[in-house]
């Protein structure tokens, strides 16, 4: 029987840890745990009701996230960016995603990661009435799209290293300027651009979409 049931027990820890993760996440992200803020194990761990074990593990993968940072003694605390860190990010995201649509642009048929694309868009348009949560999401995952079509795992693996980051970058500037960035219109030019064929152009709009992005953040 205890054979049995241990792969249970395996599925209940790992979605206790998802919960947490998420929960905490989404404290991070919307600012309810805001920068610069230590983080008290026993205090968080009371608070979601769960193991300080379990804590650790969700705690460990958002400094992985890049929304902790570890200072002295090991003691995390939600991490802050500065706006040269922002300019960073976005630099980086623009050599990946420029990467991701040369890609695109070479393959013999893009109709069908065009198609995608643009459905992508379309779940972009229909979180506009949604809260702030759903909006960020429904735009990070334009891109992740746009990366993830390459079926390059290296680029999607190191695209999806920076989420956190990029959530955090949202974060910093504040709701009115991140929801200027997540303009469909902005959103279908990187689409128009790949359904060319043309890699300079869609590159230099990539980059052009990246450079406008953490202007405004930062501004």
């Amino acid at each position: 029987m205890a054979v049995a049931t241990a792969p249970l027990l395996g599925l209940q820890k790992r979605s206790l840890r998802e919960q947490a993760l998420a929960a905490l996440r989404a404290a991070i992200t919307s600012g309810e745990l805001e920068p610069g803020r230590h983080l008290v194990e026993t205090e968080l761990s009371e608070m979601l009701q769960i193991s300080r074990g379990t804590l650790r593990e969700a705690l460990r993968q958002l400094e992985q996230e890049g929304l902790l940072s570890a200072g002295p003694r090991g003691r995390l605390s939600v991490r802050h960016l500065d706006a040269k860190e922002i300019r960073d990010i976005y630099s980086v995201r623009a050599a990946l995603e420029s990467l991701a649509a040369r890609t695109l642009c070479e393959l013999p048929d893009r109709q069908q990661a065009i198609a995608a694309l643009k459905s992508a868009i379309d779940a972009m348009a229909a979180a506009e009435k949604a809260g702030m949560q759903e909006r960020v999401e429904s735009d990070l995952e334009f891109h992740r799209t746009l990366c993830r079509l390459t079926g390059n795992e290296t680029l999607l693996h190191s695209w999806e290293s920076l989420e956190g980051s990029i959530r955090m970058s949202i974060m910093f500037a504040g709701q009115e300027k991140g929801v200027r960035n997540m303009s469909t219109d902005r959103h279908y030019d990187i689409v128009a651009a790949i359904e060319t064929g043309d890699a300079s152009l869609a590159r230099k709009t990539i980059r052009e979409h990246m450079d406008s992005a953490a202007e405004t953040l930062t501004s």
